[in-house]
């Protein structure tokens, strides 16, 4: 009779256990659909205004097309010639689609000489907001001819045609360049880098890399610019003063 009793009662707490689990599932597994959906929404990446400016502009994410290019947007950190942070909302590489589909064939041709390198963009497509805070912080100084002036119609950062890059080893360091990015003294430039080569101002690592990358952003479509070795202009100026828009 003792055990008779025993086993009905736990029939009895297991037929109830399992009412309550039929009862309140539903409710259970809506509630941890609530909890993933809400954790999905708190981790989606939020969209800076400038960001989403660039994009309504028509402008493209180059990590959104070519993972394999890296990005690091020199202005957006105070590590540049002018000591501040210029882009306070903005850490990705924005620029034309054109001006992307030529990037991505240069990132190609670099990993068919050197599967191990790749680009790393500095800056891309500047709005003139930016263009204006240094243009500011360096009229009237030596620094001034490096810079457009926004009251002459910006440069080729400010239409998303010009990129700013270098080259990556297969461990992310950067490759000799024989001078810093940002950096505007002779050194800098690429009229003269037998002579800078020569007299050892250069080595011979860094013009070989120089060329390297001077080569597959030709090839790729990328005009070159005297003063910078780093610069990259897609069209020239007037053309883009025609046919594209102006970043505001």
């Amino acid at each position: 009779m003792r055990n008779l009793l025993f086993l009905s009662l736990c029939g009895l707490s297991l037929w109830m256990t399992a009412c309550q689990w039929t009862g309140r599932r539903s409710t259970s597994e809506d509630t941890t659909s609530d909890v993933l959906v809400m954790s999905t929404i708190d981790t989606l990446p939020v969209e800076s205004p400038t960001a989403a400016r660039l994009r309504a502009m028509g402008l493209v994410d180059i990590t959104e097309l070519d993972t394999t290019i890296a990005v690091h947007i020199v202005y957006a950190t105070p590590d540049n010639f002018m000591g501040y942070v210029l882009y306070e909302d903005l850490d990705r590489a924005f620029m034309l689609p054109e001006t992307a589909r030529h990037l991505i064939d240069a990132q190609k041709r670099l990993r068919a000489l050197h599967p191990d390198f790749r680009l790393v963009v500095y800056d891309a497509a500047r709005p003139m907001s930016v263009q204006q805070k240094m243009w500011d912080r360096v009229k009237g100084t030596d620094k001034s001819i490096f810079v457009s002036n926004p009251s002459k119609g910006g440069g080729l950062h400010n239409y998303g045609a010009a990129v700013d890059v270098t080259i990556l080893d297969a461990a992310g360091e950067p490759l000799p360049m024989g001078s810093a990015y940002d950096f505007f003294g002779d050194e800098a430039k690429i009229t003269a880098e037998e002579k800078l080569l020569s007299d050892g101002r250069i080595t011979r690592e860094a013009f070989d890399n120089r060329r390297l990358l001077r080569k597959v952003m030709t090839e790729a479509g990328f005009h070159t610019i005297t003063s910078e070795w780093w610069h990259f202009n897609l069209v020239s100026l007037e053309e883009a003063k025609q046919k594209l828009t102006l970043i505001e």
